[in-house]
């Protein structure tokens, strides 16, 4: 966003309105971390301010400040519209198309017509928003909330609630701090959350210490599928729908899994394919390191996207025609698959 968008929406911002916060289906750390940080902030300013997800988050996110008051809009789609048609100005945080919330929530959004206002970090957005505060470099949404807070003049709000909130976001996306994005300004960033009253070691605990039986069981089942394929530098793994229901899978349960295929050593692209039958579809998460975009390689061949190390996919083909496609793939990347 440039300066002068910048201080226009600082001007509409500058008196009370009704405003609405979204984020992308099956919601994340960063996605909720966002969102409530903002929430929390604007409730500050004196707007009347809601949240609205498509769909829940895992459980390990319950615990954050707000998560209580958030509305869902797939279990009640008439509330849901309802709540978007009386906002003079929607958020969109953490993603930049509208299908990225889903086939109800991403119809209903193209009835409405408030100030948009999209805060993200995804390459390539579409053109929705009249103020757009998109930077891919960043390491979170939750890192750009609080660029945003900062650059209207208020860090003073943030208190231990919305710290609390950002850390979540920024801790979830940078994989504790570990990916290429983290950069100084990031930690510099999270020193002043701390020192606002975010508990580092509570959060850490609160997001990674949840294992149950069923998941580890699950683990066990996806490690014992991974496949690697040497030539191509590339490993992946599948979890069918059986094997979801046999350990009794609970949203959030696979999140992390696909990392383990990325930390086998020689390997720099990594997938995981998970059939949701419900959906029918196939969801598929990419990783890389290097210089291979699986953003790119993502938006050509599995209608997603997301960051050069980190994107999504989806598939309407069966499990094992997806995976055969991906496979299929991969001889025209050998190229750019190799190790330095």
């Amino acid at each position: 966003m440039n300066e002068v968008d910048f201080r226009r929406l600082q001007q509409i911002l500058s008196k009370p309105q009704k405003i609405v916060i979204t984020t992308h289906r099956n919601p994340d750390g960063d996605a909720y971390g966002s969102s409530l940080g903002l929430y929390w902030f604007l409730k500050k300013c004196g707007h009347e301010v809601k949240v609205l997800s498509p769909n829940d988050c895992p459980e390990f996110l319950k615990w954050l400040p707000g998560e209580s008051e958030i509305n869902l809009f797939e279990p009640e789609p008439v509330k849901g519209k309802e709540i978007l048609s009386e906002a003079e100005i929607v958020f969109t945080l953490d993603f930049n198309a509208f299908h990225r919330l889903g086939e109800l929530m991403g119809g209903a959004m193209h009835t409405i017509d408030p100030v948009f206002v999209m805060i993200d970090h995804h390459q390539q957005p579409d053109d929705f928003a009249a103020f757009q505060f998109v930077d891919a470099t960043m390491s979170s949404t939750s890192e750009m909330v609080y660029q945003f807070i900062e650059g209207l003049g208020h860090v003073e709000f943030i208190d231990q609630d919305i710290a609390s909130c950002l850390y979540t976001g920024i801790l979830t996306d940078t994989g504790s701090f570990r990916f290429p994005a983290t950069t100084s300004h990031t930690h510099r960033v999270v020193a002043d959350l701390l020192e606002r009253g975010a508990d580092n070691s509570e959060i850490y605990n609160r997001i990674h210490n949840v294992n149950t039986y069923n998941r580890m069981q699950l683990l066990g089942r996806a490690l014992d599928n991974m496949v690697v394929l040497d030539r191509f530098h590339t490993a992946y793994i599948t979890l069918s729908q059986n094997e979801l229901n046999r350990y009794n899978f609970q949203r959030g349960d696979t999140e992390g899994f696909v990392n383990y295929a990325l930390s086998l050593k020689n390997v720099m692209f990594a997938a995981i394919f998970i059939e949701d039958k419900k959906q029918k579809i196939i969801k598929i998460s990419f990783r890389s390191v290097g210089d291979f975009s699986v953003n790119e390689f993502s938006r050509n061949h599995f209608n997603g996207g997301g960051h050069i190390n980190a994107a999504g996919g989806r598939s309407e083909l069966s499990l094992k025609d997806t995976v055969k496609k991906f496979v299929e793939i991969l001889p025209s990347l050998k190229n750019e698959l190799t190790l330095s």
